[in-house]
């Protein structure tokens, strides 16, 4: 199979994360957003949004959109609970992640990243709704050691990919204790500290 992804995209790094942690065998193609190259008539052919990232199986098929991907990643492994309460939990999580979250972490890092705006320049509203979306996140984890299900799954990885790189978007963790904790977990549970 293969991920077209840029590795600069949190939403590109919860498929990479998944399928990493997974041990499932890819080939990694490399998709330079800023560069117009998912825009061009063989991607758009692949995503017609000409969003990263996206899937294509051995047999041709293709899935888009990062928490589609990750949860296909995990079918029939942990990451992925059976139980249809637990995977609600699961979903109920990568729902908010898209809605809640991802439009205000991702948008202030990408407009500083990508775009290189100081700060200052973030929208404020933006910025209100992302300060939000790190508290709700360092409330939930004060007395859990996961997201949702009692264990790892796809919600932390999918939250991990943005929120540990929220910094980059001019977002302050070290006053979030639980949240800077949850990271450092996640983080150890997927191989990327030190």
């Amino acid at each position: 199979m293969k991920i077209y992804g840029d590795l600069l995209s949190g939403n590109c790094l919860k498929v990479k994360y998944t399928a990493d942690y997974l041990g499932i065998v890819y080939r990694w193609v490399a998709i330079d957003i800023m560069a117009g190259e998912s825009r061009t008539a063989s991607y758009l052919a692949l995503n017609p949004a000409g969003q990263v990232p996206v899937l294509e199986l051995d047999d041709g098929r293709v899935l888009c959109q990062s928490n589609a991907i990750i949860q296909y990643l995990a079918e029939g492994a942990p990451l992925l609970p059976s139980d249809p309460y637990l995977r609600g939990q699961v979903n109920e999580m990568l729902f908010w992640e898209q809605y809640s979250h991802e439009p205000y972490i991702a948008v202030c890092r990408f407009a500083m990243l990508y775009l290189g705006k100081p700060k200052e320049a973030r929208e404020d509203w933006r910025v209100e709704r992302g300060e939000a979306a790190l508290d709700f996140l360092e409330d939930r984890l004060a007395d859990r050691r996961w997201l949702a299900a009692d264990r790892f799954t796809v919600a932390d990885i999918a939250l991990l990919a943005y929120t540990r790189l929220a910094p980059e978007g001019g977002f302050d963790l070290q006053a979030r204790g639980n949240l800077v904790d949850w990271i450092g977990r996640a983080e150890k549970e997927l191989g990327l500290e030190g």
